[in-house]
């Protein structure tokens, strides 16, 4: 008998939907199990067949649950918001809502074509405002937070002013900017309300910053790590450049231990474990503090370093800094000048990536200027090199050429010189030795020690000097979280005398307007500066025309209270750094779930998706997780109990070769079996 599928499926899909068969509920006397895949970009060519690939594992496991006697949640939705389809309305006119919704179309008919028991009542797209009302909600809640180290959570901002009144931040242990000021309580009431605010920015879980970032000039846009391939856009191949931008960020770093930690809570694969601990990166060792030699008529300046390695200070023979430091305009002599600013500006062309892979390529230039040793008191010579990257560590390593191929490389390269501290070891071998148990020599106090001694002796000899201490460091950076784009959630942000304020949550969500073209306007604004509608009234709490706005600063009680909108937008993780959490509640207008909903479900129990996604979505979704647990709001600090990956199909068929037989012919069919 012949196996008519096109009409049994039909029949039992049409069976599903109207009798909504796959429909959970939030409270049963039924255990709960949560399946969740990753939901996908709707983009214009339809299911690639990587999705099915994960959705049908994750489909055979809900049913199994549910024949099993589980109330199985197994929703679905789409990450709408997204540079594909913003540049597609570039390119016709079209509005990215419009491409987007006939995108959706097209997933949800191949979707159901496939027969998934998804609960599609659930369904949540992080392009519609009633979705990413919510997201500019958490936004807003990391804005008014801030990370006490002593407690080893998130906190109320209000909490920290009140700090600051009774005692100014002397005290304060507390994750923040580094060049965050000490005042005293005194102080803190004599600042001005725009100082205070500066003040608070350098301690809030999102703030304002001048950070350096991938600029892709032909798109017109900020991208991340993962969206550059080859130092080109993944979107078109466009060049792109390091670049210093006023970006909003996440401090993700604050998190860096609990995202380390918390590794060792759940069931992920090894490998992608281990991604997150690379890129997290936790190292221990020391800060150690070099003084720029200079003329008397020069300004001082000091070079901070971070090294695991404080016992080879004495094999320091120069300094290599990152070509985007800070310090290379102010300390370059004259001579050097025209050279420096050639390389740092060919260096601009490569993305980090490219220059963290290249460990054939030997590039730098000498800055003309020397730094003191902090024991010897020598001069060292101060050179830049692309093999140092601005964003890891501090921008600056002090170059031991007897201990690190790469700086052994480009001492040899540029004839620096290269002492050798240790004794019994052949630094011109091309791969060097394990220095952990060698005996250091020919290097003053530390002369007959091994690494465990002569790390401590060199830290406490530092600090002795007021030139260094022990200190932890992760390779984790803040997370930029500005986009330069039309396609995204809007920054639920206005500003007032240049600083930027929350809108009040109660006139959420703040939606995108219209806007004549998807470019970046004439003068280099993102795409949202085209909107002639993008101003806010504090007095009547909407979105006005732009022509309201105050030309010049004016006094206040001469204000008509309305202030410009930010014009950036959320990168496309924002919203998929809480979509997991919202399918448990997806139709509350009220909160962003409720408590009943989300101490239910708790957390996802299976969760099936890409590797490519670790240091990505996988990572900022954990931060955000924890965050929204210190505040309350979630009953685990850990989004997703269990994590597979699906893997990934190739190119390359498994078929050697094929046989075509008639249907009926038995014989040829015992023939070939």
């Amino acid at each position: 008998m012949r196996y008519d599928f096109n009409k049994i499926e039909k029949k039992w899909q049409d069976y599903w939907a109207k009798h909504q068969t796959f429909k959970a509920v939030n409270n049963s006397d039924k255990p709960k199990y949560y399946v969740l895949d990753m939901f996908p970009y709707p983009s214009g060519a339809g299911l690639h067949v990587g999705h099915p690939l994960g959705y049908i594992a994750s489909d055979i496991y809900a049913r199994y649950k549910r024949h099993k006697g589980f109330n199985v949640l197994h929703p679905q939705g789409y990450d709408s918001f997204g540079l594909p389809a913003e540049q597609y309305a570039i390119q016709t006119g079209q509005h990215p809502r419009i491409t987007t919704e006939e995108n959706i179309k097209t997933y949800r008919r191949q979707l159901d074509q496939i027969g998934f028991s998804f609960d599609w009542s659930r369904e949540v797209r992080t392009s519609d405002p009633n979705y990413y009302k919510w997201t500019q909600w958490i936004f807003i809640q990391l804005f008014n937070s801030w990370y006490n180290n002593q407690s080893n959570k998130a906190e109320d901002i209000s909490e920290l002013i009140k700090i600051f009144e009774a005692e100014g931040n002397t005290n304060v242990d507390a994750a923040c900017d580094e060049d965050t000021p000490n005042f005293t309580a005194e102080e803190w009431k004599a600042f001005s309300d725009v100082e205070k605010q500066e003040i608070l920015l350098k301690y809030r879980l999102t703030y304002l910053a001048e950070a350096e970032v991938n600029w892709c000039p032909a798109l017109g846009t900020v991208l991340a790590n993962d969206e550059i391939v080859n130092g080109v856009s993944e979107r078109g191949g466009h060049p792109v450049i390091r670049k210093k931008m006023t970006q909003w960020s996440m401090r993700i770093s604050a998190y860096a231990e609990r995202l380390l930690q918390g590794l060792e809570t759940i069931d992920w694969t090894d490998a992608l474990k281990d991604i997150q601990r690379n890129w997290i990166g936790k190292s221990v060792g020391a800060q150690v503090e070099f003084n720029v030699i200079q003329s008397e008529s020069e300004e001082s300046h000091t070079i901070s370093v971070f090294t695991t390695r404080p016992d080879t200070i004495f094999g320091v023979s120069f300094m290599t800094l990152a070509p985007e430091h800070e310090l290379v305009s102010q300390i370059t002599t004259p001579e050097q000048k025209a050279e420096v600013e050639a390389y740092v500006e060919a260096t601009a062309k490569r993305s980090e990536r490219d220059r963290m892979a290249d460990v054939k390529t030997i590039s730098g230039v000498f800055t003309g200027a020397y730094a003191e040793h902090p024991f010897t008191k020598e001069p060292i010579p101060i050179w830049i090199g692309d093999y140092v990257l601005a964003s890891y560590g501090t921008g600056a390593v002090m170059s031991v050429p007897c201990g690190d191929q790469r700086d052994y490389d480009f001492a040899k390269h540029f004839g620096i010189p290269i002492p050798n501290i240790f004794e019994g070891v052949d630094i011109s071998e091309e791969a060097f030795a394990d220095k952990e148990n060698t005996i250091i020599t020919n290097s003053d106090f530390l002369n007959g020690m091994n690494y465990k001694k002569a790390t401590k002796r060199a830290i406490y000899e530092l600090e002795q000097l007021g030139q260094g201490e022990g200190k932890t460091n992760y390779r984790l950076r803040d997370a930029v979280f500005s986009r330069q784009r039309y396609w995204g959630e809007p920054f639920p942000v206005y500003y007032k005398d240049g600083m930027p304020q929350m809108i009040d949550a109660q006139y959420l969500p703040l939606t995108l307007p219209e806007v004549e073209k998807y470019l970046p306007t004439e003068t280099g604004e993102p795409p949202l500066g085209n909107a002639t509608k993008w101003a806010w009234d504090t007095k009547t709490n909407k979105v006005v025309s732009n022509d309201l706005c105050h030309a010049e600063p004016v006094e206040a009680s001469q204000h008509n209270g309305v202030y410009p909108l930010e014009l950036n937008t959320m990168p496309g993780w924002a919203g998929s750094s809480q979509y997991f959490n919202r399918y448990m509640d997806p139709h509350n207008d009220e909160e962003i779930f409720s408590q009943e909903a989300i101490n239910y479900w708790k957390q996802v129990d299976l969760y099936i998706g890409g590797s490519e996604h670790a240091t990505g979505h996988l990572l900022y979704a954990r931060f955000w997780q924890k965050f929204m647990f210190d505040k309350g709001l979630v009953p685990v600090d850990e989004f997703a109990k269990k994590l597979i990956n699906q893997g990934m199909i190739l190119g390359t068929s498994a078929f050697t070769h094929r046989i075509w037989i008639n249907y009926g012919d038995y014989n040829t069919i015992n023939k070939y079996v």
